[in-house]
């Protein structure tokens, strides 16, 4: 029905949900912080052309590939889709909340907010140790699904626990009680992360700064020598190589 209207990521994002789905509960709708359609439908293309590559490998056949962003989107809902279908009732926004799992959010400290992500009931056993507060242990939390139930009393014991601690301070204790946990860096960070560095995530060929591919290749590597090539710069070679002059004869 929408085959001649222009496809738009913001826009997509809205349709496909996940504005809804994005951003504080008594807050506006947000979108993503990146043209999440437009990568995701083009990581699925190529997923799909590498599908008709080996139809053709196989049967000598060709294929005619047809992505949509808005379905590359529905497709992405996941588990809120998931929660729709088998409920018949819309999720909605929640912050950095998880809709089926708790504690699973950022956190408050005493000097910003940590991300905890707790997944199940052993590493919430730990999280009560690291915390040290009895209220957590009551026997309603014991189980994600008591949790979940009881999230709006849950949480806020939580929070008020947090904030007492640094970031680095939640961090360290988690790390040592094996509680999934990690921060929240702005774009900077994220290149000065240790991680990041070691896996030579930036690049600067020519110069010309950039992030490096991360698919990494046991044997085969990767052209990071020099940069991305200018509109056009290689036509003339790509003609010669079948056999026609830039003229088109």
């Amino acid at each position: 029905p929408r085959a001649d209207l222009p496809g738009y990521d913001f826009i997509v994002q809205g349709m496909a949900g996940l504005m809804d789905l994005t951003g504080e509960p008594d807050g506006r709708p947000q979108k993503v912080g990146i043209p999440i359609a437009d990568i995701l439908t083009g990581l699925y293309g190529i997923i799909a052309i590498q599908a008709a590559l080996a139809r053709r490998a196989a049967t000598g056949l060709g294929e005619h590939v047809d992505m949509a962003l808005m379905d590359a989107m529905t497709g992405v809902l996941g588990n809120q889709a998931l929660n729709y279908l088998v409920s018949g009732t819309s999720p909605h926004r929640m912050g950095s909340s998880h809709p089926n799992i708790v504690p699973y959010q950022a956190v408050p400290c005493s000097d910003g907010y940590l991300i905890l992500a707790v997944g199940n009931d052993g590493q919430y056993a730990r999280l009560c140790d690291v915390l040290e507060v009895a209220a957590l242990r009551d026997p309603r939390f014991a189980s994600n699904a008591g949790r979940v139930e009881h999230r709006a009393e849950l949480v806020p014991q939580i929070e008020a626990a947090t904030r007492r601690l640094s970031r680095a301070q939640l961090q360290a204790a988690c790390d040592t009680h094996v509680i999934p946990a990690g921060p929240i860096h702005d774009v900077g960070e994220v290149f000065a992360d240790p991680q990041i560095v070691a896996r030579g995530m930036r690049i600067d060929p020519e110069g010309v700064p950039g992030v490096k591919s991360p698919i990494r290749f046991a044997d085969a590597g990767l052209s990071l020598d020099r940069a991305s090539p200018a509109l056009g710069e290689h036509t003339d070679a790509i003609l010669a190589e079948i056999g026609m002059t830039p003229s088109g004869d």
